[in-house]
């Protein structure tokens, strides 16, 4: 089984993708983590990614093709993967479609997390976690209980994001719907697209994900 997650930054793919490792057994590819193996591996695609790392350039739609091409033939991507965050691009999604034709293998689905503009930047910029145990937190929906206390592990250290704060984010959703909503309308032309709402609670959305796979949604 092979899923792309598509959604602007925060939309919880990152979230979703996780619970449908453990439940699915799939494997979650990250383009720069499989970019940083490939090259300290020191295979043939990962030494011309290394190449062009080192003179400060950008690692080409090719070189991201050849990883991807590689890293899912491994043992544990045979029960299948998910791709969060890749593609990006309407060349980077047919060069993707060609290399599964190629493998003979093919896309189960492609999850859009729809999102309310507004309602996302208000759910990412008043976030904060406690620096010691990691538990989350938001100043509108989940304060803790005693005013500057972790409630799981009574540390009085929070932290947020460098990146949580609503300029960077409008920047951030300005370039995925630039670069990347055109994906929506390829997919939903391949047939593939499934959209969900990405503002739903977790649970909700893992519980819809769930159902489509299975083959079970309304």
């Amino acid at each position: 089984m092979n899923i792309i997650l598509l959604g602007p930054p925060g939309a919880g793919k990152g979230t979703q993708a996780r619970l449908l490792e453990q439940e699915r057994g799939l494997v979650q590819l990250s383009t720069g983590d499989m970019l940083r193996a490939a090259v300290k591996a020191g295979s043939e695609i990962g030494l011309k990614a290394k190449a062009v790392m080192e003179s400060g350039g950008l690692v080409s739609d090719d070189i991201v093709i050849g990883i991807i091409s590689d890293r899912i033939e491994e043992p544990d991507c045979q029960n299948g993967f998910i791709l969060d965050g890749f593609p990006r691009t309407l060349p980077q999604a047919s060069a993707l479609e060609q290399l599964l034709n190629a493998k003979g293998k093919n896309l189960d689905a492609v999850f859009e997390l729809k999102v309310d503009d507004e309602k996302l930047v208000e759910r990412i910029t008043g976030r904060f976690t406690c620096a010691d145990c990691g538990e989350g937190y938001h100043d509108k929906y989940r304060m803790p209980s005693v005013e500057g206390k972790c409630d799981n592990c009574g540390g009085a250290n929070f932290a947020r994001r460098a990146d949580d704060n609503e300029e960077t984010l409008r920047t951030r959703l300005f370039a995925y719907y630039k670069e990347t909503a055109p994906l929506i309308g390829y997919y939903f032309a391949k047939k593939n697209l499934v959209t969900i709402d990405g503002m739903a609670d977790v649970n909700d959305v893992t519980s819809t994900i769930k159902s489509i796979l299975d083959g079970n949604a309304a």
